[in-house]
């Protein structure tokens, strides 16, 4: 495979990487170190920002918005904004999970609707799927919707919702038929989060952010217009859902991953030695980055950032044959999960003592702390380590069902 950029996808680097030195927000450079917390005004600002720049959905089609680009654009693009360490678009469930499902599976009126809002960050959309009891086996879900005539009635609950708590839209899996076969008796549906009858909980994480969230559905009403694919034919546009969510989450997965080898690099030649005397500091300049042992887990992280990378590379050529996101999604998202956990660890212990301060006390006002604790969610969301070695087990190395 080359590596290399073509002519034009070289030209749209050297434009791409222009746009953003002119657009970045003001003083963003000197809020790279931050704790990590995304801002929801800057998020929109940006996102809207792409939309017009025409670098939101550049994989989408033009009638929808997007730029109908190849697929090594999005990879490209993602490569250059991790390198410039720009804000994230505020749609992430909209642009990886309900947009491409939409456009698979929509009405042409829903494609007209919802498609162009998520592009330019005007609608933010969340995800209800998982439930208590009803995780890692989403067939089991008991959340019910009762035909009514041109609409159905909605009760149940979710949890584990990205973004509910400022979400405009939610794609939802619902149970329509308690005597079918589980995975048979699903649909699918848009659903207005400003709807009477939803409540939002934000759950507050060990982080002190509210991200995720619990919602609960009190006999709410959906227009059966709004039902995406066939009802009760919700389980394959549910895994549409997923296949794009994880299919798509690699090259965005090794941005993050790269930026936070970056940042621990720049930590390691920043940091004082652990074990050195103040005196031998202070006198040799030694910082962690001058231990050898040191230097080589960093190295071990940067060769596990390069696996991932060239991982996403091959998953990347079968989606330019295929258009379908295949399994090497579920191989990225656990290998980046573990990985992040283990680098974000290393982090803390360069800072020694200092990874007690947290805050604006704590080194990169506890930028390391904040992310070392996020970072436990990382092998639960999006799917589990567990469920995930079971896909890989099962879809790349052919091995038998567990069940």
């Amino acid at each position: 495979m080359d590596f290399r950029d073509t002519p034009e996808e070289a030209a749209f680097r050297t434009g791409l990487r222009e746009w953003i030195a002119e657009n970045l927000p003001e003083g963003w450079a000197e809020r790279k170190h931050s704790a990590g917390r995304e801002e929801v005004d800057i998020s929109r600002a940006w996102s809207k920002k792409l939309y017009e720049g025409g670098y939101a959905g550049l994989t989408w089609p033009k009638e929808y918005g997007g730029a109908g680009a190849p697929y090594t654009y999005q990879a490209i693009f993602l490569e250059e904004t991790a390198r410039a360490e720009t804000p994230e678009h505020i749609g992430v469930i909209g642009l990886g999970m309900a947009g491409p499902t939409i456009i698979v599976h929509g009405t042409e009126e829903q494609k007209q609707k919802h498609l162009s809002k998520i592009l330019s960050g005007e609608d933010v959309w969340c995800q209800g799927f998982s439930e208590p009891g009803s995780g890692s086996d989403l067939a089991s879900l008991r959340t019910k919707a009762i035909r009514d005539g041109d609409q159905f009635v909605v009760s149940g609950q979710k949890v584990w919702s990205s973004f509910a708590h400022i979400a405009d839209w939610c794609i939802l899996m619902t149970r329509t038929d308690t005597d079918a076969p589980k995975h048979k008796g699903i649909t699918y549906m848009l659903v207005d989060m400003h709807s009477p009858g939803i409540e939002v909980r934000p759950l507050r994480q060990i982080t002190g952010d509210p991200e995720f969230n619990e919602i609960f559905f009190s006999d709410v009403r959906v227009p059966a217009a709004n039902v995406l694919g066939e009802i009760n034919g919700g389980w394959g546009v549910g895994m549409t859902t997923l296949m794009h969510e994880r299919g798509t989450l690699g090259f965005a997965l090794t941005a993050r991953l790269e930026i936070q080898v970056r940042k621990l690099m720049a930590l390691a030649k920043e940091t004082k030695r652990s074990g050195s005397s103040r005196r031998d500091a202070e006198q040799n300049g030694a910082t962690a980055a001058d231990d050898a042992l040191v230097r080589d887990r960093i190295a071990q992280q940067w060769i596990e950032l390069q696996a991932l990378r060239f991982t996403n590379y091959r998953a990347l050529t079968g989606l330019m044959k295929t258009g379908v996101p295949g399994p090497e999604g579920s191989i990225a998202k656990l290998h980046w999960s573990e990985s992040n956990q283990r680098l974000t660890k290393l982090a803390l212990e360069i800072l020694g003592p200092q990874a007690q301060l947290d805050g604006d006390d704590g080194i990169w006002n506890g930028f390391w702390q904040y992310h070392q604790l996020r970072s436990r969610g990382n092998t639960i969301e999006a799917g589990t380590s567990e469920v995930l070695r079971n896909i890989v087990a099962e879809r790349v190395l052919g091995l038998p069902k567990s069940r």
